[in-house]
């Protein structure tokens, strides 16, 4: 064999353990329970837009809005379009139409000709969309201005049927669907984000300690101060002029790992449905509990009184109530300070409470300031 293949040979093995190397070491080395900060919140200006429009849906199997006046208003502007005029005073029964609201997001950065979903959801009475046909509908934004058409077919994922005698079955919703790549972008929407005089990170949960980190992290990572935190939600940062170093320097931004505050202490409450969620920053102050279950129970057990043979009296109800008292005795709980969530759930099934008993020992710990943690009752 060759002497140089031989070194060529080694010297990529070595090559690549070197690399695999540097990956491990760069694994190793990311701080932990680091996030990206394109998972952390938004650049302003580069957000989705919601659009709406008002259309109509032909070809139903006579699941339409039948007299729906919106639908028939629909249906004669529709006809006006290929210069049909129906007479005045006649209001067509548009059983096989239905009225619609045509929903979608325009994403940030879309251009003219690219498809988007459209969700289509009936307006009136019509009770399916299945097998209906989207005719061009325009689509708007806030500002009044058309940025789509849709048009298509749905895809209804319910059903809806109905008998004779007014019987009806229903599977999920049969009055919504959905047109996959139903709409096309016809204006793009003008972000700002190339000539703002700087770029602006807002966080999705507003954090002082978040900020801050996030504003260290960009200038750790470019070497400078460009980044600075400009209160609990934004963070602005200097950058050229133009779009393809300002997308460049976001590209590097959105992938900086910064390891962001931990959530402030709550506790969380559905009275409606008596879930209690618990997060790991709840801490217990000094405190005993005790929490005891008192049961009152009336029983009726109502007697037939029959008079005696011969006699003039009446056959009558006698009343005869039991009313007993139960109380459970519990035992005292007592949380050392500094207990954590772990300790909380264990004493509460200890004690044996119910979701409804532990929002009202959850309350008392708040009101007696052993709590240190904002309670949410949702």
């Amino acid at each position: 064999m060759e002497l140089f293949p031989m070194i060529r040979m080694f010297t990529s093995i070595f090559a690549r353990a070197l690399v695999a190397l540097a990956l491990t070491l760069c694994v190793v080395a990311a701080p932990a329970h680091a996030e990206r900060i394109k998972d952390l919140g938004t650049f302003q200006g580069v957000r989705p837009n919601q659009l709406t429009g008002y259309g109509l849906v032909v070809g139903l199997a006579g699941t339409g809005d039948d007299s729906l006046d919106y639908s028939t208003q629909g249906m004669k502007g529709v006809v006006s379009r290929f210069g049909l005029t129906l007479p005045a005073g006649v209001n067509p029964a548009l059983k096989n139409a239905a009225a619609v609201l045509v929903t979608a997001d325009l994403p940030a950065f879309a251009k003219p000709g690219q498809r988007l979903d459209v969700t289509v959801s009936a307006l009136g009475k019509a009770k399916s969309l299945r097998g209906g046909t989207l005719i061009l509908t325009p689509l708007r934004g806030a500002d009044g201005q058309i940025y789509g058409m849709a048009q298509g077919n749905l895809a209804v994922g319910g059903l809806g049927v109905s008998g004779a005698d007014g019987s009806q079955v229903s599977v999920n919703i049969p009055s919504a669907g959905r047109i996959p790549g139903g709409a096309t972008v016809e204006r793009a929407v003008i972000t700002g984000f190339d000539t703002a005089p700087q770029l602006t990170f807002n966080l999705a949960e507003a954090d002082l300690t978040t900020a801050l980190r996030v504003a260290d992290g960009i200038n750790q990572a470019f070497g400078d101060r460009r980044a600075r935190a400009m209160d609990a939600v934004s963070v602005t940062i200097d950058a050229q002029q133009g779009a393809e170093q300002r997308i460049l320097m976001m590209g590097l931004i959105e992938n900086i790992e910064v390891r962001p505050a931990d959530a402030p202490a709550k506790v969380i409450v559905n009275a409606r449905t008596g879930t209690v969620v618990i997060n790991g920053a709840v801490r217990i102050a000094p405190a005993a509990i005790a929490h005891g279950k008192l049961t009152v129970s009336v029983q009726e057990s109502p007697r037939v009184v029959q008079p005696l043979p011969f006699s003039k009296g009446e056959t009558a109800v006698e009343p005869s109530s039991s009313i007993s008292v139960q109380e459970e005795k519990k035992p005292v709980i007592n949380f050392k300070g500094g207990a954590s969530l772990a300790d909380i759930v264990k004493a509460v099934n200890a004690i044996g409470a119910s979701p409804a008993d532990m929002v009202a020992i959850l309350e008392a710990l708040k009101q007696a300031g052993a709590m240190k943690a904002e309670l949410v009752v949702l």
